[in-house]
């Protein structure tokens, strides 16, 4: 039986705690009104020297050119009648009709000249006047985004750890379908991971109805009166999506999929629990039929959640490929949970018929299935890049333009990185270098989500800084804590396994 040592207990304690205070802190300092937002507007338009300030003045001072023009042209004017008026006497009749059409002339061109100044101040009335509205919904917008952020960073570190524990359960579901003979010495900590699906499920399961009740803006479709046509914030796009996207269809379907998982969960581990007291393979038989009818329901519910839960931040954009890029993303994570979580045991003198040849296959998951994100990554990014249609386009072009850093930075921790470490056959028997390489996957499948969901909700104002770190510190602790915990309350073998005595002795 396991020991949780009270070092990893305290540790992972701290962590929430240290979550709990960052988290709040990024509540209690989001902007609560457009005052602040403005102050924090003129502090950053202070701070780039104020580029919009010179732009108006150079605008007035070409104005005040165009007016002090128009004076020289009358003056010009008033002259040359005088002019006219002294030379009488050489040609009354001519100068009198030259005078008379250079007065015409001059006359025009000062009224064309007044007229482009009027109208000229016109338009900067006008501008003016705009001026005095943009900025007023320009703030409104962006205190949106910074009331979002905390949101968002919640938000972000929430799925992410929820979605990795159901990729150890698809993974564990998986290798009872197919009747895997080298990893059944891992059930146990699979089950003992997994135990962290009921916890997340219903913190997220609290947030999704927080957002429903308008306790934030994350989900633009959410908004008031988007569906409405008399209403300012009508969008036809999401009001022609109405009949899918709505707050109550919406959370009946997270309820439907999160309970249906968690079944699963509790059934198979309660089976596989049974089975090691059995005399037959009646519970084992029972896990089979039962994870293959999980498979089938997690195909589908695991595509719908992807719209419903990170695809619907952007309503006005769709991809066929999301659901199985979403997926990619956690069943890797949770695979390197596996390996993470089983080299730690193994290092505290558990998991003894765990050997070199387990590892080595957790990090041949690893690696196999980063090169399949990376496939999914490319395809999507291609396909929508080249055809380059606008509405499509723009999911892109955001993120290159305005997540730069993490877009192009998730490639590189995701695939780059692992391609180069792991796809060394030796590498992947050295611990050290799957918690390398481990650390380095997990990290950026969690800036993989960032970038899937900030763009939506809090636009250009993004960095990672109290909110996201403090997230991540809180649910990090939550799950060692529940996880480990789990681990204590069952033998860390399933002895009754029919695969067992192969998985034991399993050498590749």
């Amino acid at each position: 039986m396991y020991t949780f040592s009270s070092k990893l207990k305290t540790f992972s304690i701290i962590l929430m705690a240290l979550g709990i205070l960052g988290i709040g802190y990024g509540f209690l300092t989001a902007p609560k009104n457009i005052e602040e937002v403005e102050t924090l507007l003129k502090k950053e338009a202070s701070e780039h020297g104020g580029g919009h300030g010179e732009a108006a003045a150079a605008h007035h001072e070409e104005k005040a050119e165009a007016a002090q023009h128009a004076e020289t042209v009358e003056a010009v004017h008033h002259e040359e009648a005088k002019d006219a008026n002294v030379d009488e006497a050489v040609s009354k009749d001519s100068v009198v009709a030259n005078e008379d059409t250079t007065h015409v002339v001059k006359a025009e061109e000062a009224h064309e000249t007044k007229a482009a100044v009027v109208q000229d101040a016109k338009e900067d009335k006008h501008a003016e006047a705009s001026a005095e509205h943009d900025p007023k919904a320009h703030a409104e917008h962006i205190l949106h985004q910074l009331q979002n952020k905390p949101w968002s960073a919640l938000y972000v570190a929430c799925i992410f750890f929820l979605l990795l524990s159901m990729g150890v359960l698809a993974f564990y579901a998986i290798q009872q379908v197919a009747q895997a003979g080298w990893s059944p010495v891992l059930f146990r900590v699979m089950q003992g991971i997994t135990a962290y699906l009921p916890v997340a499920s219903v913190i997220f399961f609290i947030i999704l109805i927080l957002c429903g009740l308008h306790f934030n803006h994350i989900f633009v479709w959410l908004g008031e009166g988007v569906t409405d046509p008399t209403n300012a914030n009508y969008d036809e796009i999401i009001a022609g999506k109405a009949g899918y996207l709505n707050f109550p269809f919406w959370l009946a379907r997270a309820f439907v999929f999160l309970l249906g998982w968690n079944l699963y969960r509790h059934f198979s581990r309660k089976n596989c629990l049974a089975q090691d007291e059995a005399n037959d393979d009646l519970n084992y038989k029972k896990n089979f039929k039962l994870s293959a009818g999980f498979l089938v329901f997690f195909i589908v519910s695991e595509s719908i959640m992807s719209w419903d839960w990170i695809m619907s931040f952007d309503p006005h954009w769709f991809s066929t490929l999301f659901g199985w890029y979403v997926f990619a993303s956690f069943f890797v994570s949770g695979i390197t949970t596996i390996a993470l979580v089983t080299i730690y045991l193994k290092s505290k003198g558990y998991l003894e018929y765990v050997n070199t040849s387990h590892i080595h296959d957790l990090a041949k998951f690893m690696f196999g299935i980063s090169v399949f994100w990376t496939y999914l990554w490319f395809s999507q990014f291609m396909l929508i890049w080249y055809a380059n249609i606008p509405e499509e386009v723009t999911y892109f072009v955001t993120r290159i333009q305005l997540y730069n850093l993490p877009f192009f930075g998730a490639v590189v921790m995701n695939f780059v990185f692992p391609l180069l470490i792991l796809i060394n056959t030796d590498f992947k028997r050295l611990s050290w270098v799957i918690v390398m390489a481990g650390t380095v996957i997990l990290l950026g499948h969690y800036v993989d989500f960032f970038n899937m969901i900030m763009p939506g909700t809090v636009g250009d104002r993004w960095f990672i800084g109290i909110p996201e770190i403090a997230s991540i510190l809180f649910f990090l602790g939550l799950f060692i804590f529940v996880v480990f915990t789990a681990l204590t309350k069952a033998p860390l073998l399933a002895k009754r396994n029919p695969f067992i005595e192969e998985s034991k002795h399993f050498h590749y």
